[in-house]
């Protein structure tokens, strides 16, 4: 018989119990249970990038080591069947932070789409309504504020050098931590909300050491570094005095091929290896750490989970369920997937899926049924052999909603500015008929992944005829036209280039990316007044970019005002952006403050990363020779017009201001072999004009005219232009 003194605190004990079982066990879109963590409690969200769950030790695998998550672990709940509702970035993560499926948040791929937070429910929102200050740090380009993510965050530290062509840039997860710690040591002591997202392990693998030296595969190097900074930031937390009494959620936003049914990378498909991702629920005082939940989870689960958590509302229309409740509470619950990569990107049908365990269904142009719990790799397709689960899953599918929405700008304005220009409308995205099933295209994407190489080893003229042998043969793939126009603008082609990125700015819908890249060719080709209405309709979605891109053609048009204003603009949303300061540096010369010109190009190289590409340097050492000989220091002034002529041999104004900078100082036979140089690299009608030009202003006119003649005779169709240019 029970002491009756101990009756009350035994019911307590019962009750509290009970409580932290059932929190959150209505059903979808319903409350997340009455019990709720204390009030304040910080909370932690934590997304490593392109993580599987199945290279994690906790997760069975012993080929990377990972002493802080697994310290994690042990504090935490884990969820055995985690998935993503996509396999891509941006759209995951708005899942993540909203509660609903890529279909009710708008955001189906990384790129063409925005967020409009304010019409969806929203986490950070709720959150800072409720008293809490909200931050964030992220590592990926495509995780940027200006995409609708920064969203009622107080701190939304996105500050990330572009590496490469845009979307395909990242910063180190150490980087994002250190942007991150004087905003975590203010809010320390108040309720707060931080969402933390490192790009390790996703592509290009270049994990540091000591981690490149103790793994051979780069993946788990990478994972290994992100343990490493994931313990970072609980370290810190410990040492605030919060990861005690925080909630702290782990999760990533999708997996990756690592090779599985024959691709590397993700996006593409929605087997296991792409949509399971790793979850950890870490509960204030480690309540339940240690423990497993088997039930299949959704990263849709995680607003709701933290909204019923605190005790606040948890709006109707979310489709996900508190993760802690137990699964008897919850009962058979399709967990979905979608992924329009294969549409929006290559002309490819979509695919959709479904999970009701065991079972996943995916549709497509050849329909698959797994058996996870007997094939977790999904190398058996039983849809033949069972052909009742098959309809039981295909039938769940049916009662998601996955229409198709395609990219580009929702606002009439936008629209009608693009209709103003010439946009024409109708993506092969929003074509009828079947479309290609992508597991039939695996070796166009091979041909892809090898021109894109070419392309990054500077080897262009080899990339270009990949990617036009590529257009031929599928003419609806976006990335062959985008990476075709980067590899004619690399060789100075810029009249073709602007073809190429006609035709996937038409099959993007306009996406800001492709208006950019067709802008640029607009301004190196001189068409200022075009360059600027496009740069003008990315504004919106890349800001940083578009008033970068917008301050060289107001340089251009000689609107010193306008170019100082906009690179002002580009370095306050993005401080580490250097073109906008070369930018500056040029209207500085021009304004007739060459020592101001050079103290800015200093400031240009001493920022510049050790591994940034010099091809973004574009005008630097142009402008750092001509202000240079401006100060009446020749030989540095040479020195510089000599690294823009290795940096760009085919712009011509290095070529011209070094040949005038030896005229000037008595040196005409090393001008004329400046100039004969520059003819030898640019067989064009254009660099036989800029030559002639140059020999005049030299005041050498008959040789100018025999340039002009040579030109006429080798381009006669050129003549006019060589008459106009020259």
């Amino acid at each position: 018989m029970t002491n009756p003194s101990l009756r009350p605190l035994l019911a307590l004990v019962a009750l509290t119990g009970c409580c932290w079982l059932l929190a959150g066990c209505a059903g979808p879109g319903g409350s997340a249970g009455t019990v709720t963590v204390p009030a304040g409690t910080p909370v932690i969200l934590v997304s490593v990038d392109t993580l599987r769950s199945d290279r994690l030790p906790m997760y069975g695998y012993g080929g990377v080591e990972t002493p802080a998550l697994d310290a994690l672990r042990g504090d935490a709940i884990l969820f055995e069947h985690a998935y993503s509702p996509i396999p891509l970035t941006f759209p995951a993560h708005s899942s993540m932070l909203s509660g609903l499926l890529p279909s009710g948040h708008g955001v189906r791929d990384n790129e063409g789409y925005a967020l409009e937070s304010g019409d969806i429910p929203w986490l950070p929102r709720s959150l800072r309504q409720a008293g809490y200050r909200t931050g964030a740090a992220v590592s990926a380009f495509v995780l940027r504020g200006s995409s609708g993510l920064a969203s009622d965050f107080e701190l939304y530290d996105d500050h990330i050098i572009q590496k490469q062509w845009p979307g395909s840039v990242q910063r180190t997860g150490d980087l994002t931590l250190d942007a991150s710690q004087s905003w975590l040591h203010e809010v320390a002591d108040q309720p707060f909300f931080f969402f933390f997202h490192i790009y390790e392990p996703h592509k290009p693998y270049e994990p540091p050491e000591p981690f490149a030296a103790r793994y051979d595969a780069g993946y788990d190097a990478e994972i290994a570094s992100a343990d490493h900074i994931v313990g970072a930031l609980l370290d810190e937390l410990r040492e605030l005095g919060v990861y005690d009494r925080a909630l702290i959620l782990f999760v990533s936003d999708h997996g990756e091929g690592l090779g599985d049914h024959g691709l590397e990378e993700h996006g593409l498909f929605l087997y296991r290896e792409q949509i399971q991702v790793p979850m950890l629920v870490k509960l204030p005082g480690s309540e339940r750490g240690g423990t497993s939940v088997a039930r299949p989870v959704d990263l849709v689960d995680i607003a709701p989970t933290v909204l019923g958590l605190l005790g606040l509302d948890v709006p109707e229309s979310l489709p996900g369920v508190s993760l802690l409740a137990p699964a008897e509470e919850v009962g058979e619950r399709p967990v979905f997937a979608e992924t329009l990569y294969p549409r929006l990107n290559f002309g490819w049908s979509e695919l959709t899926s479904v999970i009701l365990w065991p079972y996943h269904y995916i549709h497509g142009p050849g329909p698959e049924l797994y058996d996870l719990a007997e094939d977790p790799a999904e190398s058996h397709n039983i849809l033949r052999d069972n052909r009742r689960a098959y309809a039981r899953l295909r039938d769940a599918l049916q009662t998601a909603d996955f229409r198709f929405e395609p990219p580009g700008p929702s606002d009439p304005e936008t629209r009608a500015k693009l209709a103003a220009l010439g946009y024409l409308g109708g993506s092969a995205a929003t074509g009828d008929g079947p479309l290609p099933d992508p597991k039939t295209k695996l070796a166009t994407l091979d041909r892809l992944g090898e021109a894109y190489v070419l392309l990054e080893e500077g080897r262009f003229s080899d990339a270009e005829a990949r990617y036009r042998q590529l257009v031929h043969d599928e003419p609806q793939i976006v990335h062959a036209w985008r990476f075709l126009g980067h590899s004619l603008f690399r060789q100075g082609r810029a009249e073709e280039a602007l073809e190429a990125y006609r035709q996937a700015w038409e099959l993007t819908s306009g996406a800001p990316e492709d208006t950019l890249s067709y802008a640029e060719a607009l301004l190196r080709l001189g068409r200022l007044d075009e360059a600027e209405s496009h740069a003008e309709i990315a504004l919106d979605l890349l800001p940083a970019d578009a008033h970068r891109l917008l301050a060289l053609i107001a340089l251009q048009k000689k609107d010193l005002d306008a170019a100082e204003s906009h690179a002002r603009q580009a370095i306050e949303l993005q401080d580490e952006l250097l073109i906008p300061r070369i930018t500056l540096a040029r209207v500085a010369l021009e304004r007739g403050n060459p020592q101001r010109a050079i103290e800015l190009t200093d400031e240009v190289l001493t920022r510049a990363p050790e591994d940034f590409p010099e091809r973004l340097l574009r005008g630097l050492y142009l402008t750092r020779g001509e202000a240079l000989a401006q100060e009446g220091r020749p030989e540095e002034a040479r020195l510089a017009f000599l690294e823009e002529i290795r940096l760009f041999p085919n712009d011509f104004a290095a070529y011209t201001r070094l040949a005038l900078l030896f005229a000037l100082t008595q040196q005409g036979q090393a001008a004329a072999q400046v100039l004969q140089h520059m003819l030898q690299v640019n067989q064009t009608p254009a660099a036989y004009a800029e030559a002639a030009r140059t020999l005049r202003v030299l005041g050498d006119p008959a040789t100018a005219d025999r340039l002009l003649q040579e030109a006429r005779r080798r381009w006669p169709e050129g003549e006019r232009e060589e008459r106009e240019t020259g």
